[in-house]
């Protein structure tokens, strides 16, 4: 009973790890979507976007509007390449983390506390979640990250080692 319980469960697992690299996908195309239209949004509207970060007391709010509009389109394009997908998700996280602080302060108050419903409903939660996803795990099998590791590794297979003489 137990040895059946055992293969079947090592059957579950590798199925779901199946899953891994399309759930990946999924997460990178749509996000790194949502990515490029906030950036893109930001970048087309920069009156506006430097308005709306003057007001919300950030620190030079005119470079900030252009760093962060080209980091969110730039970076959304990256995800959806899936091209140096850990590179750009550890920016894209501390961005998320800074909207939280600068933006939607309250809702960040209530990520620990009794009912966090304010904290994963605020706009940077998803985002940070799907930043997050990539910085950790990874782009999946199907990006150029991974195609680009395939090439340099077969590179390297092929190339005589030489050594100092």
């Amino acid at each position: 009973m137990l040895k059946t319980i055992d293969l079947l469960y090592s059957w579950f697992v590798k199925v779901a790890n199946l899953l891994q690299s399309p759930l990946l996908l999924a997460i990178r195309l749509y996000w790194g979507w949502q990515f490029w239209q906030a950036g893109s949004g930001k970048l087309s509207n920069i009156p506006q976007t430097i308005e709306n970060f003057t007001n919300m007391g950030v620190p030079a709010p005119a470079f900030n509007a252009h760093f962060i509009g080209l980091l969110e389109a730039g970076g959304g394009i990256l995800l959806i390449l899936g091209l140096a997908s850990r590179l750009i998700a550890l920016p894209l996280t501390i961005n998320m983390i800074t909207a939280f602080v600068i933006a939607d302060r309250e809702a960040l108050k209530t990520a620990f506390s009794d009912d966090p419903s304010k904290f994963y409903s605020a706009a940077p939660y998803t985002f940070l979640f799907a930043s997050l996803l990539i910085l950790v795990f990874g782009p999946g099998m199907f990006s150029l990250d991974t195609l680009i590791a395939w090439y340099r590794a077969k590179r390297q297979k092929t190339t005589p080692t030489t050594s100092a003489s």
